[in-house]
């Protein structure tokens, strides 16, 4: 052991968790790779099974390779995957991860799990989770300890660290790899892997993002772990499976800082035994609620039951079916009190009196309730009290600087910090994005046509194209109801029916309105896709695309205008926003040299982002106006 570890804080950790102990009863000594002494039952049971080996045979014929050869590298990665729930190993993991854990407290609804409960005995439960936090590794699992039948938790093999790998093998954790386009038999190993787990009725937990967000928002979606899944329902026919969308969201995290630095390109720090000392040792400090929901589950066999009889060859089955899953996961997200204080603090970018960062919560907090949006703790966003504690709590993790040597104390954004408070602004952007849509259509509607009712929709419908590789919406008959209640909170006539309207009609809601959010909601977005727009018109029509020399071009030329105030904020610089805007590229034939009449194409592009944050600057106008 003391090879492994030659730092003293490093051992004294080990030491107050009681680790060092553990590993002893479990047998272990420095071996840092952790995989189980005995194959554990899904393991055993593929590797004796006839028919898996008849697949080891033909996937051997496909590669043009021996089949023992390939069943020995199946074997390989199979008891690298294999994982197990031993009790004594559960119990000292879970009382690491208590430790782990303990700058936050978990919420959780107790008639939430109580459904869980009755659910879990009758099928397969899938919870994907959103990834905010190294802790949601931990929470997650912890919040279905509840009565629930273990889950086995699919994690990175980034985190397969010595000496905790041992325990957490044995605590239901699999480690998968990330990079597998080049392992084939990886890949068969792990969907076979899976599909026994599926007929054995066990329990699965992984990250639909398959990584954390660096903005606080939903990341899109990873399809792997899903499609493997699916394969296995599809070679099963009596297997059930319901999907339990997870949201978990904080009040505020200590690792913000360093995520949105690596946003904007910096290097991210590798997951050791060191870094597990920096981490835990950063928890000491009490950070607030960790908010746990269960999103609207999908029986995944009846769900795709419906998606072939729709269209029996629909080639997009597992997208959408994920797709559908993250929109829930942001239906069930709450908002927080730190997301509705930073996003104030944000749209006034001054400091501001605990009298002014009510005012600018109050119109939000009333579309919230009317809309029936969830909040954190069932949280009163207008009182008093519970706004001054947050920004208390703000400026004691220094996201916030208060000042009180005047006649009345007020709350800035420490220079600095904005995109750390983007960060927690971000994770209530979700519920906000179909007004912003809802605004700029209006937007469309006032500057003429010959129906405003008719613009408003078409503009709306061309913004939820624009915006579908960065946010999750429902199928269009749900997004046109979403959108005619957002018409209704406009003009409450159109609660009763839908009726056209005019230009001047729309002008006049928004001039009234009392909240406009497009500018606050959208812009950071757009501005990025504007960078990554007017990049590609100087790409070279026949010149092979380079993505990691373009995204490092965005971030260069992205920090000069943000310099130059042609941005912003510099919040748009970022990885995380170029990404889905050149996603959105891809998805046009705007990426592929010698495609026809590129050129032009791309220029259109640009014209088309340039007019819609034009109307996004428009929308801010119009919010200011009021502000002194």
């Amino acid at each position: 052991m003391n090879a492994a570890f030659p730092d003293r804080a490093l051992r004294s950790l080990l030491d107050r968790v009681g680790t060092r102990r553990v590993l002893q009863r479990l047998g272990v000594r420095d071996e840092p790779t952790g995989r189980l002494p005995t194959d554990t039952p899904e393991v055993a049971e593929l590797l004796a099974d006839a028919a898996f080996a008849g697949q080891v045979n033909e996937l051997a014929g496909s590669l043009d390779r021996e089949p023992l050869e390939v069943r020995v590298e199946a074997a390989g990665y199979l008891r690298e995957m294999g994982a197990t729930h031993t009790r004594r190993a559960v119990r000292d993991w879970e009382r690491f991860s208590h430790w782990l854990a303990r700058a936050h407290d978990l919420v959780l609804d107790p008639e939430q799990i109580r459904r869980l409960q009755a659910l879990d005995r009758k099928q397969t439960l899938l919870f994907p989770f959103s990834h905010r936090s190294y802790l949601d590794g931990v929470t997650v699992p912890a919040a279905l300890s509840h009565g629930v039948s273990p889950s086995f938790v699919l994690a990175g093999a980034n985190l397969d660290v010595f000496p905790f790998n041992h325990l957490l093998r044995r605590s239901g954790f699999v480690y998968v790899r990330r990079s597998t386009a080049d392992l084939p038999v990886y890949r068969f190993a792990l969907r076979s892997y899976l599909a026994r787990m599926i007929r054995n009725r066990r329990n699965l937990c992984w990250s639909i993002e398959g990584g954390r967000t660096r903005t606080g928002k939903l990341r899109p979606p990873t399809y792997g772990i899903l499609r493997y899944v699916i394969d296995a329902l599809d070679t099963d026919t009596h297997a059930q499976a319901l999907i339990v969308p997870v949201s978990i969201v904080y009040e505020q995290l200590h690792e913000v800082a360093r995520m949105t630095d690596e946003a904007r390109g910096a290097r991210k720090q590798p997951e050791d035994l060191r870094w597990l000392w920096h981490f835990g040792w950063a928890q000491r400090q009490r950070f607030g609620r960790a908010y746990l929901e269960f999103g609207e589950p999908i029986p995944l066999r009846d769900r795709l039951a419906e998606l072939r009889n729709d269209d029996p060859a629909e080639p997009h089955v597992v997208e959408r079916i994920a797709l559908e899953t993250c929109h829930r996961i942001n239906q069930a997200t709450p908002v927080t009190t730190t997301a509705v204080v930073c996003l104030a603090l944000l749209a006034a970018d001054r400091a501001e009196t605990l009298n002014e960062v009510l005012a600018t919560i109050a119109p939000l907090a009333a579309y919230i309730g009317h809309r029936g949006r969830p909040v954190a703790g069932a949280a009163s966003l207008t009182d008093r009290a519970t706004i001054r504690r947050t920004l208390d709590d703000l400026v004691r993790s220094g996201v916030l600087t208060g000042y009180d040597g005047g006649t009345e104390t007020v709350w800035r954004i420490t220079p600095g910090q904005h995109l750390v408070a983007a960060f927690y602004r971000n994770t209530a952007v979700h519920m906000l994005v179909d007004r912003a849509i809802g605004e700029l259509g209006l937007l469309a509607a006032a500057e003429g046509g010959d129906s405003g009712l008719h613009t408003a929709h078409r503009e709306t419908l061309r913004l939820r194209e624009l915006l579908k590789f960065d946010f999750f919406f429902p199928s269009r008959r749900e997004f046109a109801e979403e959108m005619t209640a957002e018409l209704a909170i406009a003009d409450p006539s159109q609660a009763g029916g839908v009726h056209d309207f005019t230009a001047a009609d729309a002008e006049r809601w928004l001039e009234r309105s009392p909240l406009l959010v497009a500018h606050l909601v959208l812009r950071p977005f757009l501005d990025a896709y504007h960078v990554v727009a007017d990049r590609l018109t100087v790409w070279p029509d026949d010149e092979p695309f380079d993505e990691q020399r373009f995204l490092d071009e965005c971030l260069r030329v992205g920090r000069q205008w943000a310099m130059q105030k042609r941005l912003a904020s510099e919040e748009s610089v970022s990885l995380e926003l170029f990404k889905p805007a050149l996603l959105l590229a891809r998805h046009r034939d705007l990426v592929t040299p010698g495609l026809p009449e590129l050129g032009k194409r791309r220029a259109d592009f640009h014209a088309e982002i340039d007019a819609t944050v034009r109307r996004i600057n428009a929308i801010a106008a119009l919010a200011s106006r009021d502000r002194p």
